[in-house]
């Protein structure tokens, strides 16, 4: 779910910021903020919920408890005072901005059509960019989870990461890799070991 108000000229330039909600509250604010002209994103994913008479297919947030919003800081009060609204994400009591190159690869993962789930904070291992397609120009780490790849984008302030299915041979190495020791946070050896033109040969994540 995403809403914003393109006619909103003044708002182009301005931050990105993230609002921590109640449990269940995400749709409820992120609804109320929009009516009151403040533009909002609330990325969702689809689920399937299991149960033993009936099969039930939900839309969940992507970042449990969170919905970003552009700018509207000058309503703060406002915003502050919206139901099931806990607070603006900050450091030493001052809202912290998102970057706009994270905000917009979440947004053009979610509007792929690709499959996009949350998934456990990942800071180190090797960084991509998409070659081609809905998520061309996006960098990220690629992982190997369950048989198919995935590419780790993340909200750094958040500490939250998703994932989405991409092509192996959809991707390109970047020069730079971040590598905090021998193992990344999931566990799997160096993404050095593998090589993406070829065969990709990238160690399974035990996570899921």
């Amino acid at each position: 779910m995403t809403q914003s108000d393109p006619g909103q000229e003044n708002l182009g330039r301005a931050d990105w910021y993230a609002i921590y909600t109640r449990h269940q509250h995400e749709k409820t604010v992120a609804e109320s903020l929009s009516k009151h002209g403040v533009e909002v994103f609330f990325p969702t994913y689809g689920a399937v919920r299991q149960w033993k008479d009936r099969t039930k297919h939900l839309l969940l947030p992507l970042f449990p408890c969170y919905v970003f919003l552009r700018g509207g800081l000058d309503r703060r009060v406002k915003i502050l005072s919206t139901p099931g609204v806990y607070s603006i994400v900050g450091i030493a009591g001052q809202p912290a901005a998102i970057q706009e190159t994270e905000i917009e690869a979440i947004r053009k993962a979610v509007t792929s059509n690709l499959r996009v789930e949350p998934f456990p904070f990942l800071r180190c291992g090797d960084r991509v960019r998409v070659k081609a397609g809905p998520l061309m120009g996006i960098e990220g780490i690629l992982i190997r989870k369950k048989g198919s790849f995935r590419l780790i984008l993340s909200a750094e302030l958040l500490q939250k990461s998703i994932a989405v299915e991409v092509d192996a041979f959809g991707v390109e190495p970047l020069p730079h890799r971040t590598l905090a020791g021998p193992f990344s946070s999931t566990g799997q050896l160096p993404a050095a070991q593998y090589e993406l033109q070829g065969r990709a040969a990238l160690p399974e994540t035990s996570i899921g």
